[in-house]
């Protein structure tokens, strides 16, 4: 039976929306796999690691019929990879094996049982689904994702936290030494649902969510969250835990405020990472009338002192920072401007847009 019959860049498109989450060594050799479902006309591919399941429908033409299987997901790619994006390719069925043509090229794969196949148990009461624009939510978790911890012991922050409340959707994220917070409009009111993402399942969907306009829907509950875009659903895990109460971490009411360019700020404090040790990223900040001086030093006894000129006449204030995450945050935003409020030497900074509430990061000092 030939399964599929398309040419190289649609079957390979199809496949890499679904094996990003394929791991090459497991200690179940099926989850290396992809599941292959073809009933009538319709292809269906699902991978799973057993904590996220992703599964997208594609029409690539073959025999109508049904048939299952699974196959090698990564040897597939490799191979499909290798091949003119324009030949045709087909997969055919014979035994217990899958055959892969594309030109004069003949590939012999070997399958194992799709009942084999350990599908995720999706969970059986999910909240009212919502969604928004799929670039909305690839902005929003660019703008926070950079601040997930990686292997904290608190594992509730190796993840970005969803809230969904009346017509608001917030992304938070922090590693304890920063917090970054973004924000959207929904467009229903729903009410008050609160999850944590696992970090992997954030790459993968910062991988596979596109600019376009298309929406994104998501539901959640008690233990997995559920996300359908272009074709694919998208089921995870989540992270068990209670996140901290990032409202009590964003600052209010700091004194001292200071508007200037986004692009000029990051240029000096790039220039002046330089010259920070490798272990002690930290530089001063320099804070007085009309200028702000930025300065970093090493072991070597090298240092770097650098100046901008900006509309401010608030406390003189001398503050450290870790540059890459004040680096990190005025990366992943793209606004002209942005403002730093500060209350003195020991509190925490909070990073803002001017005129705008939908983003806040806030950075704690360091002693310098």
């Amino acid at each position: 039976m030939i399964v599929l019959k398309a040419t190289q860049d649609k079957v390979l498109a199809v496949l890499q929306s679904v094996a990003g989450i394929v791991e090459r060594r497991h200690t179940l050799p099926v989850l290396a796999n992809v599941l292959i479902r073809k009933t009538g006309g319709s292809l269906q591919l699902t991978t799973s690691d057993l904590e996220i399941q992703i599964r997208t429908t594609a029409q690539l033409d073959g025999d109508a019929g049904n048939f299952t299987t699974t196959v090698g997901a990564r040897k597939l790619i490799d191979i499909l990879r290798t091949m003119p994006s324009d030949q045709t390719v087909s997969l055919e069925s014979s035994q217990s094996k899958l055959i892969l043509k594309g030109g004069k090229s003949r590939f012999t794969l070997q399958t194992l049982p799709a009942e084999d196949f350990p599908l995720v148990q999706e969970a059986a009461a999910f909240g009212p689904s919502f969604s928004v624009p799929q670039k909305t939510l690839k902005d929003l978790l660019q703008q926070v994702s950079f601040a997930m911890a990686i292997h904290d012991i608190r594992y509730y922050l190796n993840g970005i936290l969803f809230v969904a409340e009346g017509k608001q959707l917030s992304l938070v994220a922090t590693d304890g030494h920063r917090l970054a917070y973004a924000s959207a409009t929904l467009e229903i009111e729903v009410p008050r649902q609160e999850v944590i993402l696992p970090r992997k399942t954030v790459l993968e969907m910062q991988r596979l969510l596109s600019d376009k306009e298309g929406a994104i829907e998501m539901q959640f509950a008690s233990n997995q969250a559920k996300f359908s875009f272009d074709g694919m659903e998208f089921v995870t895990k989540l992270v068990e835990g209670k996140f901290p109460d990032y409202n009590r971490v964003i600052p209010k009411n700091h004194k001292n405020t200071i508007t200037l360019g986004r692009t000029a700020l990051l240029a000096t404090l790039q220039r002046t990472a330089i010259l920070t040790s490798e272990k002690f990223k930290g530089v001063r900040l320099n804070l007085e009338p009309g200028v702000l001086r930025v300065a970093s030093s090493n072991a070597e006894q090298e240092e770097a002192v650098d100046e901008l000129e900006i509309d401010y006449g608030g406390d003189a204030i001398e503050i450290g920072f870790n540059v890459t995450y004040l680096i990190d945050a005025l990366t992943n935003m793209d606004q002209d401007m942005v403002q730093i409020d500060l209350a003195d030497s020991n509190s925490s900074a909070l990073i803002t847009i001017p005129d705008n509430t939908t983003f806040k990061y806030v950075v704690m000092p360091m002693r310098i």
